[in-house]
């Protein structure tokens, strides 16, 4: 075996080589290239997140440092650099989410989709597919429904990252979507009607769950508790969150951090289409510049 990969990699020298290459200068433009997308991807969750302060902060700190050791401020100089030693743990703490988010980003593959020995249940994509569009025009209905009766609604549509904590906070149902369903459990008087609706693969799998709220500190604050709870959702995983306004019978939209509010009832179809089947199917649609970013108001 020890041979067999040796011989490969002896070819592709071979080749670099018959073309002109260099492995040392090709190693380099790699590495080079592997290190700028880990540098631009970091940047990219800073500036998402609520960890930009901190950055900032830090890089004040920094600065006060070069400063002090150059100014020869020789107290000012101990205290930042015996701070400096703990600070590396203390980045383990502080950005523990924006750690958390970009690990299950990169765990985040496509590979799940596949049936591996024949595991992963008897129903084909597109069954499943079909499924979650008849959950898609159910909610839609739902929602519609819900706006005329002046009561709210807080719904989770599970992707990518399992929401298995989530579910526990609530009652388990596993049934399939209907308008009827999701009216009586967003009913007033319901006792599931304060949690969340979580919605696994086109079932209800389970209401009343609690979600975590954000803590962004630039959030309006005319918001209320389902917005910020659905934004919290939206910042700890890639599940998509519809939230209906009790007081006003607005609808928004919660994913990767950002809401779009008010928006119609085709705009909401149309943007569950796009992240439920047509990202899930791979129609070329790209989710690095979500399109609601900066729109909420």
């Amino acid at each position: 075996m020890a041979e067999f990969f040796q011989s490969i990699g002896s070819f592709f020298e071979a080749l670099f080589h018959a073309i002109g290459g260099d492995i040392g200068i090709l190693s380099s433009i790699l590495d080079i290239a592997i290190v700028a997308v880990i540098i631009y991807n970091v940047i990219k969750i800073v500036r998402e997140t609520r960890a930009g302060t901190l950055v900032k902060g830090m890089l004040i700190l920094g600065v006060c440092y070069v400063l002090a050791f150059y100014l020869k401020l020789q107290t000012l100089t101990f205290i930042l650099d015996n701070l400096s030693k703990v600070l590396v743990f203390g980045l383990i703490v502080i950005f523990q989410p924006e750690i958390r988010r970009a690990l299950e980003q990169l765990g985040r593959t496509r590979l799940n989709k596949i049936k591996i020995l024949g595991v992963g249940g008897v129903l084909s994509e597109e069954d499943v597919m079909q499924r979650v569009q008849r959950t898609i025009d159910a909610v839609c209905k739902s929602v519609k429904v819900l706006q005329g009766q002046r009561m709210g609604a807080l719904i989770v549509f599970e992707r990518d990252i399992k929401l298995v904590d989530i579910v526990k906070t609530g009652t388990v149902i596993n049934a399939e979507a209907s308008p009827e369903l999701i009216g009586n459990i967003f009913f007033v008087k319901a006792p599931l009607h304060d949690g969340a609706m979580i919605i696994r693969d086109g079932y209800v799998c389970a209401a009343g769950c609690i979600l975590p709220l954000s803590q962004n500190s630039e959030i309006s604050s005319e918001l209320g508790t389902r917005h910020r709870a659905a934004l919290g959702m939206s910042e700890n995983s890639d599940a998509v969150v519809v939230v209906v306004s009790e007081e006003t019978t607005a609808i928004s939209i919660a994913y990767k951090g950002f809401l779009m509010r008010d928006v119609s009832i085709d705009v909401l179809k149309e943007t569950l289409q796009k992240r439920l089947i047509h990202d899930v199917v791979g129609d070329g649609t790209s989710e690095k510049s979500p399109f609601w970013k900066g729109r909420s108001k």
